[in-house]
């Protein structure tokens, strides 16, 4: 519940401190005392919109805070424990507003964002006004309230629909890596077919190199190996020679004796060393001619390796290992593990589990549907609704927009007259209408809500009598179902039913400046007299002040 309201410099309240009650709590007093700066004070510790407007003339800001006392299992812990805000059973929001439109917001006394502010008030306390566009007035809230309604576990669904989508993600992921593959599969394999063709050597450009120096000299070289040749085997050449110096002293050998077998060895050697040499020069010619005999097929050779390098941003020498690698990248790309067929059973299982759970809530919500709208209707003709209709609709969605909720979307619409069409509820009807349409629902939602705290701002405008006492005693209710009701009224009937009452006013202080001013009415005389009051106006009669009586006498 909220225990306190501590107001600062908001518009003509300077300082105010409210200790709230439980059970039903009422504002009143005459128009334009200030009632609904108390409850902008309030909206702007809920994280409300507010601006510079609101800080008092002369003041540099305005600051509200609100304490709410609440039992450790309300959802407001967890939701702000995940947000790493420090809470226990208790909560203080607090907010200040500067003269220059600048807005701060606290919870516990940790900087938060407006909308974390508001997304944490929203959990606490509920406002009906006539211009309120939060709370039941807000389409977004009308599934989750069926579901409080139904007593729906929403975290079945929720969890096969998380499995569903991962599932789904998980294949989708490996469907745009197989499709990537398979694009790369055709560069690949073009690739691999060009170097394929191409046939790569290892250490070709360095063999190119010196071939293409060897070609660009190969008439000096020819020429050069022709004559070498012909100096040592022709006729004349050098063996030619040797081989008579040999032959003339082989026939004197045995006249000298062994004095000549050296020289002899000799000749034999150096006829060995330059049949060498010459075999030398015959294999370097047959080598030659196994290679390009051209520079222009040199250098096309060249040409071609090192265009292949440049686009595969490598050195032409690393071309076959180039090869290689894609080769087995291809390799890898055509393998088949099995993997999608798996993820594509999951995806299917997960998609079954998902939809059975999905559809029993929405049979549960159906179904819940139809008692919420019969118990809305019964509460609706004592608060002058009677020829209003109150409307459950539960439509199924397109696969696109399932979500972790389930299937469906939930919409509470409202009919004023009859034969005419049912509209949102703040579309269709009016300001007094809609008050009294959100204090029937809340009523009949009173025991599954977690929202402790409902606000009622002159819900019973416009009415009287049996009508103002039905709403009156439907506030009531609200309370002794355990929520701490505060509302703004002008009608005796439910101010009598209040176990609290404040009275708001405006007075001028000592130095003639205008504030409001806020009394708590003791039970008794002093709550009878504004009873009264509110019966007969400025001028409380007799039978004003016995009637303030009976309501009270009656209420109590």
């Amino acid at each position: 519940m909220l225990t306190s309201l501590l107001i600062r410099d908001v518009v003509l309240i300077e300082a105010l401190d409210i200790e709230a009650g439980a059970g039903l709590c009422a504002l009143t007093g005459e128009t334009g005392a200030g009632k609904s700066i108390l409850l902008d004070s309030m909206g702007l510790a809920l994280g409300m919109r507010g601006d510079s407007t609101l800080v008092r003339q002369g003041a540099t800001q305005a600051s509200v805070t609100a304490t709410f006392e609440l039992p450790a299992r309300h959802p407001v812990f967890k939701f702000l424990k995940e947000r790493d805000i420090e809470a226990d059973d208790g909560l203080i929001f607090r907010r200040v507003l500067t003269n220059d439109g600048r807005s701060k917001a606290f919870i516990n006394d940790q900087p938060v964002s407006i909308t974390l502010l508001r997304e944490a008030g929203d959990m606490l306390v509920d406002i009906h006004g006539q211009f309120e566009t939060r709370g039941l007035l807000d389409p977004k809230t009308h599934r989750e309230t069926l579901d409080q309604f139904a007593g729906a576990d929403v975290a079945k669904t929720e969890s096969a629909y998380r499995a569903w989508k991962d599932a789904k993600a998980e294949r989708d992921a490996l469907l745009e890596k197989i499709a990537s593959a398979k694009r790369d599969q055709e560069y690949w394999q073009a690739a691999c077919e060009e170097l394929t063709e191409l046939a790569p050597q290892e250490n070709e450009e360095e063999q190119l190199l010196q071939r293409r120096v060897v070609l660009a000299a190969r008439e000096q070289i020819a020429s050069s190996f022709a004559e070498a040749k012909s100096l040592m085997d022709e006729d004349g050449g050098a063996i030619p020679q040797i081989n008579r110096a040999w032959k003339t002293l082989d026939r004197v050998a045995a006249k000298a004796g062994d004095r000549l077998n050296p020289a002899i060895e000799a000749l034999d050697r150096a006829v060995s060393e330059i049949r060498t040499a010459a075999d030398i020069l015959d294999t370097w010619f047959d080598a030659d001619a196994g290679g390009p005999d051209t520079l222009e097929a040199v250098d096309d050779r060249l040409h071609a390796l090192r265009a292949a390098a440049r686009k595969h941003q490598c050195r032409a020498d690393d071309l076959p290992k180039v090869l290689a690698d894609i080769s087995e990248r291809l390799a890898t790309i055509r393998g088949d593990d099995g993997r999608l067929a798996k993820l594509d059973h999951a995806v299917g299982e997960t998609y079954k589990t998902y939809k059975v759970a999905a559809q029993a809530l929405s049979d549960m919500r159906v179904k819940a549907a139809a008692k919420l709208d019969k118990l809305v209707m019964t509460e609706l003709p004592p608060l002058k609704l009677d020829k209003a209709r109150f409307e459950t609709q539960v439509t199924a969605l397109d696969e696109s927009a399932w979500g972790p909720h389930g299937m469906d979307d939930v919409q509470f619409v409202v009919a004023t007259n009859p034969g005419s069409a049912a509209g949102a509820i703040n579309k269709i009807a009016s300001g007094g209408e809609l008050s009294r349409f959100m204090l029937a629902i809340k009523v009949v939602l009173a025991g599954t809500s977690s929202v402790p705290v409902l606000v009622f701002d002159e819900v019973d405008a416009g009415l009287g009598g049996a009508t103002a006492d039905a709403v009156g005693e439907r506030l009531a209710r609200l309370a002794k179902a355990g929520r701490q009701v505060l509302v703004v009224t002008h009608s005796p009937q439910v101010a009598a039913r209040a176990g609290a009452h404040w009275v708001v006013s405006k007075a001028a202080n000592d130095r003639g400046i205008v504030r409001t001013r806020l009394e708590k009415l003791d039970a008794g005389k002093p709550r009878q007299m504004e009873i009264a009051r509110m019966i007969s106006g400025a001028t409380v009669t007799p039978e004003a002040l016995a009637a303030a009586g009976k309501l009270l006498q009656q209420a109590s």
